[in-house]
């Protein structure tokens, strides 16, 4: 169908990375649940229903219209789906609620999904005319446009600059504030305007991507509290890991990667002063790299779906109690 057409990012990799965290349960003769923090349209959850059957998996999501999509397309599943409408970093509650104490495994595919960018009126693409909405969450929280129009000039520098690494931040502050006092922000066209004036001038225009895609990505995270959410999310789901559990994140621009990468360093490294003979337990290591580094995508996935050019996957199994 139509409407299910997404393309999930390395499917395959995560199904089987995954699958470790199931066999784990299935060994210790426990119910299999796992976690899809990010569901979006279901495509990865409905490859790990497929792949193991007695599974069982919890998908939230903070987008009603992706939560309705999937449940749809997951429906013949029954009650090994269950549906949550929730950010990632409420999973603790989300499982206390639903009374499982441990899981067997996280999944997150992180950023903005194919649902969210290919709807114009969710204002997330520079390229299309749109409302600077930018919320994931459509029921609650500020819009971009609420963030361009209130924020004085120096929290707009620093949202930019941090959340989308943008050396001209200050400059495209100052306009957005200067432009906001004839007219308020209402539209992506406008930005992407004040954007091509501000910062897609001069000899560096031909070796950069568009002049919008960094002002864009920051004001997509600092609306829906991106990183915050990662910092919180992860470490919490990795407690709940059953021994044997797995979490597999996929990132898609360095700031995500960066936290993933310190979170899952700290787990996989020991605590202990460097020459010591004999490592107390309480200071080994309690996770263990299943990937080698970051994988990507190979040539032959990013033909078929451009989107998983950028895609960096990190996964870790969990081998002792979280420090």
């Amino acid at each position: 169908m139509e409407q299910f057409a997404h393309t999930p990012v390395l499917l395959d990799r995560c199904v089987e990375l995954v699958g470790v965290g199931i066999a784990a349960a299935r060994e210790a003769g426990i119910t299999p649940y796992a976690v899809d923090g990010t569901l979006g349209m279901g495509g990865h959850t409905e490859g790990i229903l497929e792949a193991h059957p007695d599974a069982r998996v919890i998908g939230l999501d903070r987008d009603t219209e992706a939560l309705e999509r999937a449940q749809e397309r997951l429906r013949r599943f029954g009650d090994r789906f269950i549906a949550v409408h929730a950010v990632d970093d409420e999973l603790d509650a989300v499982l206390d609620e639903l009374g499982i104490a441990t899981i067997s495994s996280l999944l997150l595919d992180l950023g903005v999904s194919s649902l969210q960018l290919d709807e114009d009126e969710r204002g997330f693409s520079y390229s299309r005319p749109a409302p600077l909405d930018m919320r994931m969450d459509q029921s609650r929280g500020m819009t971009a446009a609420d963030v361009l129009n209130t924020y004085s000039e120096e929290d707009l520098a620093r949202v930019i600059r941090d959340y989308g690494e943008e050396r001209q931040a200050r400059r495209i502050a100052r306009a957005v504030v200067a432009d906001r006092a004839q007219r308020p922000w209402e539209t992506s066209q406008q930005l992407a305007g004040l954007l091509e004036r501000v910062v897609g001038d001069g000899p560096a225009k031909r070796k950069r991507s568009h002049p919008a895609k960094r002002t864009f990505q920051a004001l997509r995270i600092e609306v829906n509290r991106e990183l915050d959410s990662l910092s919180t999310a992860l470490p919490a789901a990795l407690r709940r890991l059953h021994l044997g559990g797995t979490a597999v994140v996929e990132s898609y621009q360095s700031l995500e990667d960066v936290i993933v990468k310190r979170i899952f360093a700290a787990g996989t490294t020991d605590q202990a002063p460097p020459g010591l003979p004999v490592v107390p337990a309480e200071l080994q290591a309690w996770l263990e790299p299943l990937t080698r580094g970051a994988e990507k995508a190979d040539e032959q996935e990013i033909e078929r779906n451009p989107r998983s050019a950028s895609v960096r996957l990190r996964a870790v199994r969990k081998i002792g109690e979280a420090r």
